[in-house]
């Protein structure tokens, strides 16, 4: 048997553990998470950095890039978990000592964001 010629991979998110959350907790926290992604858009939007459109329904936040891709934020109360849906790929998240950790490679969620929504823009954008 050869060995992993990289070492060992990265701890994952999933082997840190969750912070637990109440419901009235996990909701501000994802609340706050969408009103700032919203916030960032529009001020974009006003400053005539880029037209991404948004739509909220409840959890689920749409970002709607000038190209026509999107990005698809989505509360998860069950798991409390958020997933993200962009042309990179499906990402799944959850709450680990104050922030949303990826739980395969444990970026954070405005990083990993900022990342894609970069990519589909074409141009530089932080949240």
């Amino acid at each position: 048997m050869s060995s992993n010629p990289g070492g060992s991979p990265p701890p994952a998110a999933a082997a840190l553990p969750a912070t637990p959350l109440s419901d009235a907790e996990y909701r501000h926290e994802t609340g706050t998470l969408l009103a700032r992604v919203e916030a960032a858009a529009d001020a974009w939007l006003q400053d005539d950095v880029i037209d991404i459109d948004t739509h909220r329904s409840g959890g689920l936040l749409e970002l709607s890039f000038p190209n026509g891709s999107k990005i698809i934020i989505n509360t998860q109360p069950p798991l409390q978990e958020v997933w993200m849906a962009a042309r990179g790929g499906g990402f799944h998240y959850r709450w680990v000592a104050g922030s949303w950790c990826d739980t395969r490679d444990g970026s954070e969620f405005i990083t990993a964001l900022s990342h894609h929504a970069s990519l589909q823009a074409g141009k530089p954008l932080q949240f």
